[in-house]
C-alpha cells in the first residue's frame, strides 16, 4: 500500500504529462540566453534549420576546444619572470667573509702534512672531497699517538688570526674598523672571519663607489701550506653573502693574490621563487640552527642529522648541539658516513622532491672584480718604513681589498604565475561570450535544464520498476498449462 502511495504521488505530482514536458523543451529553447539555439527551434524552415543546427554545433566545438585548451595550458603550471631595477637613498651592505689561504703556523707541529691531511677529512663534511690511501698508515698512527688531540683547539689556535699585525688597515664608510668586528667562524679553509655579520645592527651604504676598505698581511713566514698536497697558492680569499645565511666556498669564493689591489664592485639580485607546482620552493620548511632557509644550512642540516645517528657524535663544522667527534669517530665513522651520503643522494638540493628544495627568496650579489699591482714606489716605501719591512715583504705579504656597490640599487627577479585562476575564468568567459553569447547566466541555466530531465528520467524508472517482476517472472501471476489441463477436466 505504502508503494502504491508513492507511485500516485509521483504520478500526479512530479511527473508531469507529456505535452507539459513538450511545451518545457520548447519553451527553453526559445527563451534561453544560450545564442541560436531559439533560431533552430522557431524557425520553419527545414534548411534554415539545418544551417543554424550547423552554425551552433560547431561554435560549441570551437569553445570547448578553447577551453580544454586553456585548462591544459593551466594545469602546465605556466610561469613567466619579471626583472625590476628599484633605485633607493640607502642599501644594506653584505656581510664578507674572510679567509687566509695559508690555514696553519709553521711552528704549530712538526710534520704540518699529517695535520692537513686530517683537516681534509674535517673540511670534507662541507664539500666533497677525496683523501688519497697513501696516507692512511701515516694517519693511523697519528690517531693513535695523539688520541686527546682536538684538530678544533689546534685549528682555533694555530690557524690564522685577526689582530692588528694582520688586519693593518679597516675602514667602512669613511669610519674606521676593528678586528673586534669581525666574528669567527670555521670554514673549509680553517678560520675565517665574518664582516657584519647577523648579530650585528645592519649596516647601510648612501652613496655608491664606497664601502669596505681592508689591508690584510698575510705573513707568509708563519703561515704556509703544503704544496704536495696541492697547496700553492698565497693570499685572501673572500665571499659575499647575506649576513643571515652561512659563507659558502665551494665555487663561490674571489681569490685576492699577495701584491695586488682588488677593487669589488656589487650589485644586490633578489630571486623570488615560485612554490610547487609553479616552482620548486616549499615555503613551509624552516631550519632548526638558522633564521633563514638556504639550501647551503639545510644541507649542512641534514649531513648532522644522519652523522648523528650514525655516529653518535656532531662534527664542530657543523650546526648542532650534539656531543663533538674526535678525530678518530672524524676518521673511522664521519668520513664514511659522508661518503655514504654522497654516494646514496642522503641529502639532496634543488627540487621541490628533494631534501633541500630551493628557497622561495634568495639574495645574491653579483660581483665585478679588477686587480692591480699593490702600490707604487712611493707607497712601497711609506708601508716600508711604517711596518719596518722590506720593499719585498711588502709585495710578498700584503693584499688590499676595496668593496663598494655600484650603484644605490637592487634588481628584483621575480618569477610570476603565467595563468592565474582569475584570468583563466576571464578567458573561459571570453571564449563562451565570442562564440555562443553564453553567460554564468546561462550555465545555471543549461544545469537547471538538465537535473530536471534527469529527475523526470529517475521518476519514470521508479515509476517502471515494480512493473518488471510481473515482465520478467509470469509464471508467479498467469495460471501454467497444466494448470488450464486440470481446470478444463474439471469443468
Amino acid at each position: 500500500g505504502i508503494l502504491e502511495k508513492i507511485r500516485l504521488y509521483l504520478i500526479k505530482k512530479l511527473l508531469p504529462h507529456l505535452e507539459d514536458r513538450r511545451n518545457y523543451h520548447q519553451e527553453f529553447a526559445s527563451s534561453t540566453s544560450f545564442h541560436g539555439v531559439h533560431n533552430i527551434a522557431q524557425t520553419r524552415s527545414k534548411t534554415r534549420k539545418v544551417l543554424w543546427l550547423l552554425v551552433v554545433a560547431g561554435c560549441l566545438a570551437v569553445v570547448i576546444w578553447q577551453i580544454c585548451s586553456r585548462f591544459i595550458y593551466y594545469f602546465s603550471w605556466p610561469t613567466t619572470t619579471t626583472v625590476v631595477v628599484q633605485y633607493v637613498e640607502n642599501v644594506k651592505f653584505p656581510a664578507v667573509t674572510f679567509c687566509n689561504l695559508n690555514r696553519f703556523q709553521t711552528h704549530a707541529v712538526s710534520d704540518l702534512r699529517i695535520i692537513f691531511v686530517i683537516w681534509n677529512i674535517v673540511s670534507g663534511v662541507l664539500q666533497k672531497f677525496v683523501t688519497e690511501d697513501k696516507y692512511s698508515q701515516e694517519i693511523n698512527d697519528f690517531l693513535h699517538g695523539n688520541q686527546n688531540f682536538s684538530i678544533k683547539e689546534f685549528t682555533r689556535k694555530n690557524g690564522f688570526y685577526l689582530n692588528s699585525s694582520t688586519l693593518l688597515e679597516c675602514e667602512f664608510f669613511g669610519k674606521p674598523c676593528y678586528p673586534q668586528d669581525f666574528e669567527h667562524v670555521f670554514t673549509e679553509y680553517g678560520n675565517c672571519f665574518t664582516f657584519n655579520h647577523n648579530d650585528l645592527p645592519a649596516r647601510r651604504v648612501s652613496l655608491s663607489g664606497r664601502g669596505l676598505h681592508l689591508l690584510f698581511d698575510v705573513q707568509q713566514e708563519k703561515f704556509t701550506d703544503e704544496p704536495a698536497l696541492g697547496y700553492t697558492d698565497a693570499g685572501i680569499t673572500f665571499v659575499i653573502h647575506s649576513p643571515k645565511e652561512l659563507p659558502r666556498f665551494d665555487g663561490l669564493g674571489l681569490l685576492t693574490p699577495v701584491g695586488t689591489h682588488a677593487q669589488v664592485a656589487i650589485r644586490q639580485l633578489k630571486s623570488i621563487i615560485q612554490e610547487y607546482p609553479w616552482g620548486e620552493c616549499k615555503p613551509d620548511i624552516k631550519l632548526q640552527y638558522h633564521k633563514i632557509y638556504s639550501t647551503n644550512g639545510c644541507l649542512q642540516e641534514c649531513k648532522a642529522r644522519y652523522i648523528q645517528d650514525w655516529c653518535g657524535c656532531l662534527p664542530f663544522v657543523l650546526p648542532g648541539n650534539g656531543t663533538e667527534c674526535d678525530l678518530l669517530k672524524f676518521y673511522n665513522c664521519v668520513y664514511p658516513a659522508v661518503y655514504d651520503i654522497e654516494i646514496k643522494g642522503l641529502c639532496t638540493v634543488g627540487t621541490h622532491n628533494s631534501t633541500c628544495p630551493t628557497p622561495c627568496e634568495e639574495t645574491h650579489y653579483p660581483t665585478t672584480i679588477t686587480y692591480s699591482s699593490f702600490g707604487g714606489e712611493k707607497a712601497i716605501k711609506y708601508f716600508s718604513t711604517k711596518l719596518k719591512k722590506s720593499p719585498e715583504y711588502i709585495r710578498q705579504n700584503l693584499v688590499r681589498i676595496d668593496i663598494k656597490y655600484h650603484d644605490l640599487s637592487y634588481k628584483i627577479t621575480q618569477q610570476q604565475k603565467a595563468l592565474t585562476i582569475s584570468e583563466l575564468l576571464a578567458d573561459v568567459g571570453g571564449q563562451l561570450g565570442l562564440f555562443c553569447g553564453a553567460s554564468m547566466i546561462t550555465i545555471i541555466e543549461l544545469l537547471e535544464y538538465i537535473f530536471t530531465n534527469f529527475c523526470w528520467m529517475c521518476i519514470f524508472l521508479l515509476l517502471k520498476a515494480p512493473e518488471m517482476p510481473q515482465w520478467n517472472n509470469p509464471s508467479q501471476n498467469q495460471p501454467t498449462h497444466k494448470e488450464n489441463k486440470k481446470g478444463i477436466q474439471e469443468c
